[in-house]
């Protein structure tokens, strides 16, 4: 990988909001036109409280470079 490569690179990001709490604030986010990185993914969950520890690792696996779990 060269430096000028290093420069442009912007890690994946998977976030796992809570249905209730966050993806809330993240929808009005979206409403507000509010802006966040194209490498962060969204994905609504029924309750944060709830979530198999191995969705946190299949993202992982599956190539992304970190992962939150919001609630």
């Amino acid at each position: 990988m060269s430096i000028e490569n290093n420069e442009n690179w912007e890690p994946k990001i998977i976030v796992f909001a809570c249905n209730w709490c966050t993806y809330a604030a993240a929808d009005l986010a979206g409403l507000n036109h509010m802006d966040y990185p194209a490498s962060v993914r969204i994905i609504r969950t029924p309750c944060s409280g709830r979530m198999d520890p191995m969705f946190v690792l299949r993202a992982l696996n599956r190539g992304a470079d970190g992962v939150m779990l919001s609630g």
